[in-house]
């Protein structure tokens, strides 16, 4: 009995891993589709607000809060927002690729094979 409970763990074990890293990288994919649609928003405002005139009235919402601005004061920071939203993508897309890999590797370490139902 014993001797069939060690497999039987170690299977389970396993298939916690093996979970767990799909978790993770669901939960990294989710991440990076919510920054690059906050990105392209960023893009969309930039390209709408750019050939205005600077002096021109807008309107921002920070913190939930819709606060007038001009053109000339957006736009800088919307900028930098957008640059911030590029590394911040790319760093999510690292840490998606290197947990992929990771996951490739503990899958060859321990002679793991996928099996869809």
């Amino acid at each position: 009995m014993a001797s069939q409970a060690a497999p039987a763990k170690r299977q389970q074990d396993l298939q916690v891993q093996y979970t767990t890293y799909k978790n993770t990288l669901q939960q990294i994919a989710q991440k990076i589709g919510d920054v690059e649609q906050e990105a392209e928003e960023h893009k969309l405002v930039l390209e709408t607000l750019t050939p205005l005139s600077g002096d021109r009235k807008c309107f921002r919402m920070i913190n939930g809060v819709l606060v007038e601005r001009t053109v000339q004061d957006v736009v800088p920071a919307l900028s930098t927002n957008a640059e911030g939203l590029k590394k911040v993508l790319e760093d999510l897309v690292k840490q998606y690729r290197s947990k992929q890999d990771e996951m490739e590797k503990w899958k060859k370490k321990n002679n793991v094979q996928v099996v869809q139902s």
